[in-house]
């Protein structure tokens, strides 16, 4: 089952706006993914904040952008790299683009049993990559990823030319996302342009063909605490998740 599903320009942080996935009215979430914002800032910020009861991934596409924290830690995350914060039992912390900065932030909620977890930083200046046929894979969370999570993730970017495919096999139970950064995408039969996603539940295995040049992130997620990302470039962010293995999520920020 493929459905098709539409970001929405959102006001967030000081001056800044982003095409959010979830949550909004149409999409609140898809467990354990509780929040998807695709930003392409200059001139604004995240001013410190809390937060609590997740963990959360920033891909960057292009630019800087600096995290600063009450832990102590005060890094800056450059193009092509990644960062992610443990939120646990409650962080604050800023995030401040320098210059125009662009990529997505995921947030993956923490199953009960986990919310009060100390909170943790982790950064990786740089992602394994590899060729799989046309696609250039690149790994920000998983097995081969850069960056760990405390729940079992899958998140990869995945680049394709124009008129190319990629298949990806799905484990059984699993669910999934696909989101169009540039360019589009047919899946399934299913048309996703630039700033939709598809939403992929019980299906062995998802291909994705480029009608643009475009790219695409991904998370996938199995039996919980398993998930999993995937991107492709006409360019997809994607991410898979298994529900049906949530009695003790209970998520919430």
């Amino acid at each position: 089952m493929i459905y098709v599903s539409k970001a929405q320009l959102v006001p967030e942080g000081d001056g800044v706006t982003v095409k959010r996935l979830m949550p909004v009215a149409n999409l609140r979430n898809f467990d354990p993914f509780v929040l998807w914002d695709h930003f392409d800032i200059e001139g604004g910020s995240f001013p410190p904040h809390p937060h609590r009861g997740f963990e959360a991934v920033t891909w960057l596409f292009t630019g800087d952008m600096r995290h600063a924290d009450n832990l102590g830690n005060d890094d800056t995350v450059r193009a092509g790299g990644a960062q992610r914060f443990t939120a646990g039992r409650g962080i604050v912390h800023s995030e401040m683009p320098e210059g125009r900065a662009a990529g997505i932030q995921l947030w993956i909620n923490l199953p009960r049993r986990l919310k009060g977890i100390a909170p943790d930083y982790q950064q990786a200046g740089a992602v394994p990559e590899n060729r799989d046929g046309d696609a250039r894979v690149r790994h920000i969370v998983g097995r081969k990823g850069a960056i760990r999570l405390h729940t079992d993730v899958e998140y990869l970017d995945v680049t394709l030319p124009q008129g190319a495919s990629w298949k990806h096999d799905i484990p059984d139970g699993w669910r999934g996302i696909v989101y169009a950064v540039e360019g589009g995408l047919a899946i399934g039969g299913q048309a996703v342009a630039a700033g939709q996603a598809a939403l992929i539940e019980q299906e062995t295995s998802v291909t994705i063909r480029t009608v643009t040049d475009v790219s695409c992130s991904g998370a996938s997620a199995g039996r919980w605490p398993s998930q999993s990302t995937s991107a492709v470039r006409s360019w997809t962010e994607a991410v898979w998740f298994a529900p049906g293995a949530n009695a003790d999520l209970n998520r919430g920020k």
